[in-house]
């Protein structure tokens, strides 16, 4: 199949394809069995509404679950819930974030237990191959599905709210339809499958920024042996250790370094960059089940041909292993700042203190340490675990929330203030090397050196150092590549 072009069939979208569909505009092609298995959910539901009560369905939401629906008004009181559910807040969402709402929730639906009628699947592939995208906002969901925004897309399917880019022909809302198509968490998992490749991709880049800093401050290699690691082999530490030999010496002899041993920023960096590595791991497992999960509350059972109400709306799963991930990577970004005061650090560089070059009394970079603690604060901030808070609503009946939707939000927050970090720290490595003229050895650092003296000027002279760190930011990406 076309590499620019996905099948959705319900259980086999990955992380990454979500991302080359909303950020890469992979088209999309809904595979015809998942939309029969959709077409079979449907008529189940359907004919489980003449047979029993199906919350949502034959009964308001909520506290209102006892509240019996007129069957003769069964389409407006579908529509009511969308219209009432769509009271949504905030800033509008990125079309890349809708866009990854979209075909999750496209290939949750192909899980064929929501019991939405098929169409409602035609619609989401058709938008997302012809550019059509909804305007959603930001804010109104708590980790217990994002109601407010599927409503809003919801009713722009139907018609009833204006598109932000494109559009396509109105599709009638069903009976039952309205909670089965928003009873998802789509927008929140679209939230975090995005700041989980950002912060991926960070996260690469960083063992080649510290395999620079590592060249710059004449680092030991003791450190990152495999006889070391074999000793205590967490998996990303020992991952880590393997790639920091692979960026340092490739197949070549390491030379020994200038110390006994060296500063934490160097040591201890597999230790601690070993479980972000296995965070972010853990949280694409979670994402994974959940991009490919029949969750909608009720699920409709196609072999059974039954109902069942459930709490699979809960995502603590999620919010868990978001909050373990940015709590690792500001681990990650503290080292970065510690390994920035060591190239200006003349005992430990061999250069002038700041790494300046001009008159006594020059700066240099010494801006940048206040510039890499502001956006590690602003990370800690990030930090703060949101699974400490909880919340009783709707009458005392949902008394739980896992907040992953803020989470998620919070992840987002930190991806900047990570990059900034990393950017200093590039910048400060670059210009050492550049400054000593230091001879590296035949493997991928070397080439991350020339490609970032190419792109980052050697300005010697006391000067503003904003557009370095905006072109050392713009380098990440392809130093996550080597």
């Amino acid at each position: 199949m076309d590499s620019n072009r996905l099948r959705i069939d319900g259980s086999r979208l990955r992380c990454d394809d979500v991302v080359r569909v909303a950020r890469r505009r992979a088209s999309v092609e809904l595979d015809g069995k998942a939309l029969e298995q959709a077409g079979h959910a449907y008529e189940v539901a359907r004919d489980s509404e003449t047979k029993r009560a199906v919350y949502g369905r034959t009964t308001g939401v909520g506290a209102n679950r006892h509240e019996v629906v007129d069957p003769h008004a069964a389409d407006q009181h579908g529509l009511r819930l969308l219209r009432s559910h769509a009271g949504t807040t905030g800033e509008l969402s990125d079309e890349d974030l809708v866009r990854a709402t979209l075909v999750i929730r496209l290939n949750q639906l192909a899980a064929a237990g929501s019991g939405v009628h098929p169409r409602l699947l035609t619609a989401l592939a058709t938008a997302l191959r012809v550019g059509a995208v909804p305007v959603t906002h930001t804010r109104g969901s708590i980790g217990t599905g994002d109601l407010g925004q599927l409503a809003e897309i919801a009713l722009t399917f139907a018609g009833e709210r204006p598109w932000g880019t494109g559009g396509i022909t109105p599709v009638p809302v069903s009976p039952g339809d309205a909670l089965a198509f928003i009873s998802s968490n789509a927008a929140t998992l679209a939230r975090s499958v995005l700041a989980w490749s950002d912060l991926r991709t960070l996260l690469r880049a960083s063992h080649t920024v510290t395999a620079l800093s590592y060249c710059a401050l004449g680092g030991s290699p003791e450190a990152f042996s495999a006889r070391v690691h074999a000793q205590r082999p967490h998996p990303g530490s020992v991952h880590c250790a393997s790639e920091m030999r692979r960026l340092l010496w490739a197949d070549s002899e390491p030379a020994p370094g200038r110390r006994l041993q060296d500063p934490f920023g160097l040591r201890a960096f597999p230790q601690v960059q070993g479980p972000a590595l296995e965070a972010a791991d853990a949280l694409e497992t979670a994402l994974t089940v959940d991009i490919n999960a029949a969750a909608e509350n009720p699920f409709i059972d196609v072999e059974t041909g039954d109902v069942y109400h459930h709490g699979h709306f809960a995502t603590s799963h999620l919010a868990l292993d978001l909050d373990h991930f940015r709590a690792a990577v500001h681990h990650v970004a503290e080292l970065s700042t510690a390994r920035l005061s060591d190239l200006v650090e003349p005992d430990l560089s061999g250069l002038p203190p700041f790494l300046a070059d001009g008159p006594a009394g020059s700066s240099g970079i010494m801006i940048l340490e206040y510039l890499a603690h502001d956006a590690l604060s602003q990370m800690r901030h990030a930090a703060a675990p949101v699974t400490l808070g909880t919340a009783v609503i709707s009458r005392g009946l949902e008394d739980h929330a896992s907040f992953s939707t803020q989470a998620a939000h919070a992840t987002t927050a930190a991806i900047a203030s990570y990059r900034t970090v990393l950017a200093c720290e590039l910048t400060g490595a670059v210009r050492a090397l550049t400054m000593s003229g230091a001879e590296l050895p035949d493997a991928p650092v070397r080439d991350a050196l020339r490609l970032a003296q190419r792109t980052l000027p050697m300005i010697r002279e006391d000067h503003p150092l904003t557009q370095e760190i905006t072109v050392a930011s713009d380098l990440l990406p392809a130093l996550a590549e080597l």
